[in-house]
């Protein structure tokens, strides 16, 4: 048996049970860290411990782990670069306890338990359910590259949580008898086999299903009233070329991925500056649509963004890092639902935005 201390996002006792798996064999309280203080690593949500002999951190002590527990704590700390590490805490007292070997730590303010557990205690937690799948399939490394990801999906998966509903839609049973992970990198891909209620009230028949798993996505389509223009994205795009169309650059909104930690509107006003450096003076909320809910669990955060789009703005855009080749284009709100009109834009959320457009434009521009 093995006693450690753990500090931080492990304090937080549901996602210790989803790393260790079990609890009901463990001890547990809270311990004193004299001379020590946990401080918070900047655009990260978990903390790292260092001395410092005017604070007292505090940590939670688990006594009784097997190991097997050890294992999957192991496990799960490396996926952060922090390995097991003996403490010593005075003379006579020595703890053993997880600490990071990273050297490139950015160090924010001082660690705060409660604020974690009111704002990202949930998503960290749903973002463990999902590393410890992966336990025994891939290297903390990988899993580590992936986690930008990982915690995407969990904070979607939150927000799907919280969401009003479809205006009285219908709500049947669903009973999921497996649900496997096949495949994760970037994005995923579940398979399930399931059974649901049909609108007769019987139960279906055994289904057999995959799902493509995306994060949440923001999409936004500029629009000056006074000019009566917008601003489309031009770039390269996998699903055309998997159908084979020859047609695989897109004429789109601005789009990206929501950040865990992000609200959708931010994510919006982000994804402008970094496509098509540009500022968005107002969002209007267009539309919420799951964009392929037969196969896909992407969901879609629509919105015109008024801009002033004076001639020359835009070019070229996108993030090295995430291999980004962006192209931006000026067009008048006539010759885009030209485009629309004779089927040349393909691209449902700009289709989406444009009929939008059509509808709300004469309000836009009196108000302009």
């Amino acid at each position: 048996m093995t006693n450690v201390v753990f500090m931080g996002t492990m304090r937080y006792v549901p996602l210790l049970e989803v790393v260790v798996g079990r609890l009901d064999h463990l001890a547990l309280s809270e311990v004193p860290l004299p001379g020590y203080v946990s401080r918070r690593i900047r655009h990260e949500d978990y903390p790292v411990l260092l001395p410092d002999a005017g604070h007292c951190a505090t940590g939670l002590m688990v006594e009784g782990l097997t190991d097997a527990d050890m294992m999957r704590v192991v496990f799960y700390n490396a996926c952060f670069g922090c390995s097991l590490t003996e403490l010593q805490l005075g003379r006579d007292t020595s703890v053993l306890f997880f600490l990071s070997e990273r050297e490139d730590l950015r160090l924010a303010d001082v660690w705060s338990q409660d604020v974690f557990e009111r704002t990202g205690a949930q998503m960290t937690t749903l973002a463990a359910q999902e590393i410890m799948s992966y336990m025994g399939r891939k290297s903390p490394q990988q899993i580590n590259a992936m986690f930008p990801m990982i915690r995407a999906r969990a904070a979607s998966r939150l927000r799907a949580r919280s969401a009003a509903g479809t205006g009285g839609s219908f709500r049947g049973r669903i009973q999921i008898e497996r649900r496997a992970r096949e495949y994760a990198e970037f994005f995923a891909l579940d398979a399930f086999k399931l059974r649901h209620e049909r609108f007769d009230g019987a139960m279906s028949a055994d289904l057999d299903r995959a799902v493509f798993i995306a994060a949440d996505a923001a999409l936004v389509l500029p629009y000056d009233p006074e000019r009566d223009r917008v601003l489309l994205v031009e770039q390269f795009r996998m699903g055309p070329l998997a159908r084979d169309d020859r047609q695989c650059w897109q004429y789109e909104p601005i789009a990206g991925r929501i950040d865990a930690g992000e609200t959708p509107a931010a994510a919006a006003l982000r994804e402008a500056r970094e496509e098509a450096g540009l500022d968005i003076a107002r969002l209007i909320p267009i539309a919420e649509t799951y964009p392929t809910p037969g196969t896909s669990s992407e969901y879609y955060y629509l919105y015109l963004g008024i801009a002033a789009l004076p001639d020359g703005i835009g070019g070229h855009g996108g993030l090295a890092a995430e291999n980004e080749d962006i192209r931006s284009h000026l067009i008048d709100f006539e010759a885009l639902m030209g485009l629309c009109d004779t089927r040349q834009v393909v691209n449902a959320p700009l289709v989406m935005a444009a009929y939008w457009l059509a509808r709300h434009r004469e309000r836009l521009r009196a108000e302009a």
